[in-house]
């Protein structure tokens, strides 16, 4: 292949009148952070950047000092560009407007700075997820509800893995394309044009520790996959979990499977445990550009209209096949359990 970098890959794409300038800065910025990100990361104990930051994000959930810092990378990286009205973080509870003075420009960035960071601490890959949308015409002050658009509205999406190679991984909306961080040149570089997810699979990506909080379909689906090629899927399944959504999606990416993050009672106040607008949405989209789909279990992920920055969701995300079987046990359930009550 040919040597490109992310920054000729760009241009060219501008060139085509697939992106315009504003984008491309916004994709660049984001990458060179991303970079940052990667060396802390590469760091690890020597850093002084591993264990609990002693503070708590918007889900109630314990933050890694790296959690902390990947923000406040991507947060400066984006701030005086002129190319975002405004971003929003997993991390904060509200959106972050660009600051006065700076000039704000016409797009709304998304991010996760750093999924998966209950594995830093074991080395495990982690990864930073972001989604790119158009801030809405004549909106002068980007709030919350400006975001709050279904992930059919998204110009770019992409995440970067911080694994054996740091990895950016890309799309704006003219296939999924891999790019590997070349550390000598410091520059990505395109190692992968138009990522393929095979259309069928043997593989599924689940926590099957929480098997016994899943709804009924749930439970059905997954027993027609354990029970192999003697059982009604009439094959044998492989699982794998690493914990790390960007991990699980990437290998999927790289070779198929079904990733699964279904509703569980555990605590049944929550509709699903991954986010729709900095997790699910990004990763639906690259999962599409490269020939898969994308579901809650019921619907096609990216036509879900969101109601809150921080809403959660089930994730049925991979092969096409795939996940259209298992949106099918979830039908069939809701429809059975309609036509009983009549």
């Amino acid at each position: 292949m040919q040597n490109i970098s992310l920054t000729r890959y760009l241009i060219e794409e501008q060139r085509e009148d697939r992106i315009g300038a504003d984008l491309r800065l916004l994709i660049e910025v984001v990458a060179r952070a991303c970079k940052t990100i990667s060396v802390a990361v590469g760091k690890g104990a020597l850093g002084g950047v591993l264990g609990e930051a002693g503070s708590g994000n918007i889900q109630g959930e314990a933050q890694k000092k790296l959690d902390v810092i990947a923000n406040d990378v991507l947060l400066e990286a984006n701030a005086w560009g002129g190319h975002l009205a405004a971003c929003a973080s997993e991390e904060m509870d509200h959106c972050h407007p660009i600051p006065d003075v700076y000039p704000r420009g016409n797009y709304l960035l998304l991010f996760d700075p750093l999924d998966g960071s209950s594995n830093i601490d074991v080395n495990v890959s982690v990864g930073t997820i972001f989604s790119v949308l158009r801030c809405p015409e004549g909106v002068t002050q980007a709030a919350d509800e400006h975001f709050l658009q279904p992930g059919t509205e998204q110009v770019s999406a992409g995440y970067c893995i911080y694994g054996p190679s740091t990895m950016l991984v890309l799309t704006i909306g003219n296939g999924t394309h891999a790019f590997t961080l070349d550390r000598e040149m410091g520059s990505f570089m395109l190692t992968q044009r138009e990522m393929r997810v095979p259309a069928a699979t043997k593989e599924f990506a689940i926590n099957m520790s929480n098997q016994r909080h899943w709804e009924a379909p749930m439970q059905d689906y997954v027993r027609d996959l354990l029970a192999g090629e003697t059982g009604p899927r009439g094959k044998n399944f492989n699982m794998r979990w690493i914990a790390s959504m960007v991990a699980d999606v990437h290998r999927i990416l790289t070779r198929g499977g079904i990733f699964i993050y279904p509703w569980d009672r555990k605590d049944p106040t929550k509709v699903g445990k991954l986010r729709l607008m900095y997790e699910a949405n990004p990763m639906s989209l690259l999962i599409e550009q490269a020939g898969g789909a994308s579901s809650n279990g019921r619907m096609r992920m990216m036509e879900i209209v969101p109601t809150q920055l921080h809403q959660r969701v089930p994730v049925f995300l991979g092969s096409r096949e795939e996940v259209a079987k298992a949106t099918e046990y979830h039908l069939a359930h809701d429809a059975k359990a309609t036509s009983a009550v009549a």
